[in-house]
Formats: C-alpha cells, sequence, structure tokens
C-alpha cells in the first residue's frame, strides 16, 4: 500500500503515481493491504488516492511455521509465495475483464505472483518494476549469518529467490530497474527484454529544510527496523561504532527512530543515546538533527531514506553498500565510511568542522535536485510507455 508514503517501498510508488497523474494518465491501482503494514482505506485522505481508480485486498503475508516448513518439499519461494492469494487474484481477474489497460506495471517482485491471471486477461504492454534484487539481500545476509542451521536456511531461500526472479524477468515487455548498479544484474542474470533504469523520484516542495531548528552536535538513524539490513546495520553501528563516538564529546547525541523497533534497541538508550522508536513527523525529526548515519552492509536497490536526507539538506555518513547506486560523490555531497576507524575520522571531521557537514549537505541537496525531480523522472517513464504501445 502506498498509502501514507512514509517507508521507501510506498514513496517510489506514491510518486510514480503522483508523477503520471501530473502527465495527465489514468491510473487503476490494485494493492494487497497486508497484515503487517495495514492501511484503514476509511482514513486515507490525500488528493492523490481521490484522483485514481483503487482496488485492494487484505492478506496476511506473516511467516507461517508451518508453511515454511511444508514449502521446503515445494518447488516455490516461499518468500514470494506467501503474497498470492486465490480471493485476490480473482478480484484482480474481475478487474481485467472489466477493464481495458494499456500498460500493467508490477511494483515489485511480491505482486509477479499475479502475472499469469494478468497475462490470461488482458493484452496490455507489462512492465515489470524491480525495486530491489531481491535473493542478492538475502544471499548477503546468509553470507553475514554466524550460526550454521539459520545460514543454511537462508541460502535455501536465497537459491528458491534466485530462481524464481531470474525465471520471470523475460515475461515482460519491459523492465525498469531503480539503479544502475541493479541494472547491470539483471542483466547479468539474463534478462532479454528492453531494460531501463528509472530510480527513486522526489517532489522537492515537501522537503524544505529550517537550518535554526537544527541542534548539534547530533547524529541520527532513520529507518524501518523490520527491514534486516537496517537492523543488523545499526546493531553493528551500536556495538563496534557507538562506543568510541560516544567518547568524544558529553555534548554528542545520537538519536534513533523507525517504526517497529525491536526492543532489545532500547536497552542502548543512554544519556547520548537517545531510542525514539516511530516518529510522528519524520521531515521535522530530520530536519531538527544535523549528520544522518546509514551503516547498511547488506541489501540492493535504492536507499530511498539517503535521498530523503539529502533533500533535506543533511550530511550522510554511509556505507558503500548503502550509498550504491545514488549518484553521489565522496567529500562532496556525501561521506563513505565502510570501517569502525573510517566512521570515527568522518564523525571527528564533522563536529570539529562545522562547516564541512554544512557544506556537504548543501551539495546533497543540489544533487538529488538534477538527478531524482519527480517531473523528469516521470515524463521519462510516460515517453516509455508511448514507444511500447507504438511499437
Amino acid at each position: 500500500m502506498p498509502f501514507p508514503p512514509k517507508s521507501g517501498y510506498p514513496i517510489v510508488v506514491y510518486n510514480t503515481i503522483r508523477g503520471l497523474l501530473g502527465l495527465g494518465a489514468e491510473i487503476t491501482l490494485f494493492s494487497i493491504n497486508t497484515a503487517k503494514d495495514w492501511v484503514d482505506i476509511e482514513d486515507i485522505y490525500d488528493p492523490v488516492f481521490d484522483s485514481i481508480q483503487f482496488y485492494s485486498h487484505e492478506l496476511d503475508t506473516g511467516v507461517n511455521v508451518w508453511g515454511a516448513l511444508f514449502n521446503i518439499f515445494s518447488n516455490q519461494s516461499y518468500n514470494v509465495s506467501r503474497y498470492f492469494d486465490e480471493d485476490a487474484g480473482k478480484l484482480l481477474e474481475n478487474l481485467l475483464r472489466e477493464n481495458e489497460f494499456d500498460i500493467i506495471q508490477f511494483e515489485g517482485l511480491f505482486v509477479v505472483p499475479y502475472l499469469d491471471i494478468v497475462k490470461a486477461n488482458s493484452k496490455a504492454k507489462l512492465i515489470y518494476r524491480a525495486h530491489n534484487i531481491v535473493f542478492d539481500v538475502w544471499e548477503r545476509l546468509a553470507n553475514t549469518e554466524m550460526f550454521t542451521p539459520r545460514r543454511r536456511y537462508l541460502q535455501f531461500l536465497a537459491r528458491r529467490l534466485k530462481a524464481y526472479e531470474t525465471e520471470q524477468i523475460n515475461r515482460f515487455h519491459q523492465v525498469f530497474a531503480i539503479s544502475e548498479p541493479d541494472r547491470h544484474s539483471i542483466l547479468r542474470f539474463g534478462c532479454e527484454t528492453a531494460l531501463d533504469v528509472f530510480p527513486v523520484a522526489l517532489d522537492f516542495k515537501n522537503y524544505v529544510a529550517d537550518p535554526t531548528k537544527v541542534s548539534f552536535p547530533t547524529l541520527f538513524h532513520l529507518g524501518a527496523m523490520d527491514w534486516r539490513p537496517n537492523k543488523e546495520g545499526l546493531e553493528w553501528f551500536l556495538d563496534e561504532v557507538w562506543p568510541d563516538i560516544e567518547k568524544l564529546t558529553g555534548e554528542l547525541r545520537f538519536y534513533i527512530a523507525g517504526k517497529n523497533m525491536p526492543r532489545h534497541f532500547f536497552d542502548y538508550d543512554s544519556e547520548n543515546l537517545v531510542v525514539e522508536g516511530e516518529v510522528l513527523d519524520a521531515m521535522e525529526f530530520m530536519n531538527s538533527k544535523a549528520i544522518m548515519i546509514v551503516p547498511i552492509l547488506s541489501g540492493s536497490g535504492m536507499r530511498v531514506k539517503i535521498l530523503e536526507g539529502m533533500a533535506m539538506g543533511k550530511c550522510i555518513i554511509a556505507t558503500t553498500m548503502a550509498a550504491e547506486g545514488i549518484e553521489c560523490e565522496h567529500g562532496k555531497d556525501i561521506l563513505i565510511a565502510d570501517t569502525p576507524d573510517e566512521f570515527y575520522r568522518s564523525i571527528l571531521q564533522c563536529i570539529t568542522h562545522p562547516t564541512k557537514w554544512k557544506e556537504i549537505g548543501s551539495n546533497a541537496r543540489k544533487s538529488v535536485e538534477k538527478n531524482y525531480d519527480i517531473s523528469f523522472i516521470a515524463e521519462r517513464m510516460f515517453k516509455v510507455y508511448n514507444e511500447l504501445l507504438n511499437a
């Protein structure tokens, strides 16, 4: 569900819809309303929502022990199959029979299980938008898992995902990658269909910074904590980096925020470290802090929160993995750190030279305005639609 657009996937889908509406597209959205991130449709008050035809189906996609066990003896990817439901399929089938569409765009791998239904009931051109390389995320998680039985199960899930992802990629008329590194990955595992890059789009009217409200010296981390790369990266930072950073100055504060915050993170709470959990206004939270920390060690795709931080003029210190796919330059509009020592030196530099982090934040805003504007990306996407229809 892209309403409300508060985290990565919803922001990508919401801004895609918003940009296309601005070009006069007529849009119908079919969403899986998962129990994990359930949204009350009656509580959606949004002009974008009011401008589209909307259909949804509620589904509990949570991990079931017995389901996971029986899946081992099937040939399906458990990560993906949990998102398919026969009732949702019937609703989608009726929708396709009653309407004629020019383009049907699948946003992410977890709606691809409905591809056969779409193919059987529509003559539309079909596009797959890869928000990341899903199996790559699980492969990297498996490689960092120390507990052998869990590592082997993660490897098993990654193999199943890879088989499914590579089999489906050539069943579409067009594929959109979210970043240039992801485009290369998709090509490597055998994509033979048309392939283009459409990154995250931002509406910069929503990112207005107020420097008078920034508290310094402050660090912050903001991200959904039910996404394993966020959780594991932050654990690494708190265990390996923060103890030395905390000693730099008694005035330094590190704020951690994000939905579904695991309980054990609150055990880190101290005078210098504030664990807030989910915040009501992410932009207000981000605006009030100086330096953004993104210590992601695994994953693929594009970190939307980094782009939002850049749009808010924040100095961001991130791992190479976290910044993967984003148009940025170390030392100019971002600081890259991959080891505890590199994080330490980058944070020390920002604290002792306040003009440094301000300069990087200012450059960051200019960079995202140049590369990730919603109008420019929507126009490019609309052009591809027309080319498909006229082919």
